[in-house]
């Protein structure tokens, strides 16, 4: 099912079964979708704080979150001070 309609079924209250299979669904997109934008912030130089504060979030829970998940090559220094 494509993107949009996935969205329209689960905005639609008519049939709760679906909608909420359709919710569920479109949190696995978002999910894999903030992990490439994640992956590509790191990649860019971000900070894992200005990660979170772009997700609306504390730096522990972005890190938590997905740092365990990112691609391993992504180089991400460690704080050696």
């Amino acid at each position: 099912m494509e993107f949009s309609r996935v969205a329209a079924v689960a905005a639609d209250t008519s049939d709760p079964k679906a909608g909420l299979r359709a919710v569920a669904s479109l949190r696995v997109l978002a999910d894999a979708w903030e992990l490439r934008q994640v992956e590509a912030a790191l990649r860019s130089g971000m900070t894992w704080q200005e990660i979170a504060d772009a997700l609306g979030v504390t730096r522990q829970a972005a890190h938590k979150k997905h740092a365990k998940r990112v691609d391993p090559t992504i180089l991400n220094p460690r704080r050696t001070t």
